[in-house]
């Protein structure tokens, strides 16, 4: 019969907790970077509610004018280039919205055709909330494999429930900060 040392079995055990961390080959995974932001950060006042998308950790957090805060996890841009950063706003909101792909998207993927609002096929999934900025949203999706991703062509997605929350409590007006 072999007999294991105190030593082998201390090493083994230290060497199959260690190798969880060694398999994340130093990527940084969103979990720790979910946490809670306060609105004040990145607001002078909460108004009629404010937003602030945080590319990095992959995370939309959101205020109600009652304080009231609620945080979702997004799928963001695939590139530094696709992401736009800074202060806009709530300008329109829609359900069921239809796609279309912008100029750019056309030139680069000229198979792309425009989508009708409602479509299971539809990139914007069930709702949007559009933004000051020409064609950039926080919408839907129906391919939930892409939250939590970079994976978008420049807009923030969520999943489809979460968006039609997002949609009933932000309004036109809503501050948004996208980090």
């Amino acid at each position: 019969m072999t007999r294991i040392s105190r030593r082998i079995f201390v090493a083994a055990l230290a060497g199959g907790v260690a190798s969880p961390s060694l398999a994340l080959d130093g990527v940084r995974r969103n979990v720790s970077a979910f946490g809670r932001q306060d609105w004040s950060d990145h607001f002078e006042a909460i108004g009629l509610g404010c937003i602030v998308c945080d590319t990095a950790a992959r995370a939309l957090h959101f205020w109600r004018p009652d304080g009231a805060y609620h945080i979702y996890p997004t799928s963001v841009p695939r590139t530094d280039e696709l992401t736009k950063r800074g202060y806009t706003e709530i300008t329109r909101k829609r359900v069921a919205p239809p796609w279309t792909p912008t100029a750019s998207q056309r030139e680069r993927f000229p198979d792309w055709k425009p989508v009708a609002g409602g479509a299971p096929d539809n990139p914007l999934g069930s709702h949007a909330l559009y933004l000051d900025w020409p064609a950039y949203l926080i919408h839907g999706t129906h391919d939930t494999r892409k939250i939590g991703r970079p994976s978008s062509d420049g807009c923030i997605g969520l999943y489809n429930e979460q968006i039609a929350e997002l949609y009933d409590m932000a309004v036109i007006g809503t501050q948004v900060r996208l980090i």
